[in-house]
């Protein structure tokens, strides 16, 4: 796990927070965008929190940076503002969602293991703002979406609000290996070669509110 802020005093109580999870091996930390590159360049970092705001450049170029270094990092982008500019930025980036710095320090946690576990956190307001005033209606999906039976509909709603595999198959009453399968399936439909850039076409499209069939609520 790398830690990348330049408030010493969030990183610490990030620190103290993370160290009493069994997920987590190690830690490392980096107050600047060039310190938290060269550090995923020297370590086999997996996952990565890192500020948007840092004082040397900006979190999400450091993010682009170190997954050209480490592709298969996962990153949770922090910020102090809903903006959703600057999320779909992280999103395209590379990134695998954004969570509040202000947010209880449990949530953190979680969103953080969602984010270790291939999941995507995308925060309670950017999915109020995709909802907002529009209406949901019967309207023929564009492409590839139209491609989608229910269930499929069903997967891609559930990771855009950001379920990860187990959660999903909790709330269905299936395997994780048999959702796991259908989300594989789900991509190949899509053409998005993994979660994030399937959840990137989902709201790039504006078609979350459309995809979800009463099996969903």
């Amino acid at each position: 796990m790398l830690l990348v802020d330049d408030h010493p005093v969030f990183l610490r109580g990030l620190r103290a927070v993370l160290e009493e999870e069994r997920w987590v091996a190690s830690i490392l930390e980096a107050d600047t965008a060039a310190d938290a590159v060269r550090i995923a360049r020297e370590h086999p970092v997996t996952v990565v929190a890192m500020d948007v705001a840092l004082p040397d450049a900006d979190g999400i170029e450091a993010t682009r940076r170190i997954l050209e270094i480490r592709p298969t990092v996962n990153v949770l982008m922090l910020t102090m503002l809903d903006d959703d500019e600057i999320v779909f930025r992280a999103l395209h980036a590379g990134a695998h969602g954004y969570a509040r710095k202000d947010i209880q320090p449990d949530k953190l946690v979680q969103a953080l293991s969602t984010v270790a576990d291939g999941g995507v956190v995308l925060g309670p307001s950017i999915g109020a703002g995709v909802l907002a005033g529009v209406r949901r209606t019967t309207a023929v999906l564009p492409p590839p979406f139209d491609r989608l039976n229910d269930r499929d509909r069903l997967l891609l709603y559930r990771m855009a609000l950001g379920d990860n595999n187990a959660q999903i198959a909790h709330r269905l009453g299936l395997a994780e290996k048999t959702i796991r399968n259908q989300i594989s399936e789900l991509f190949d439909k899509l053409g998005a070669r993994d979660r994030v850039r399937a959840v990137l076409l989902v709201h790039d499209s504006g078609v979350l509110p459309y995809l979800t069939p009463d099996t969903a609520r």
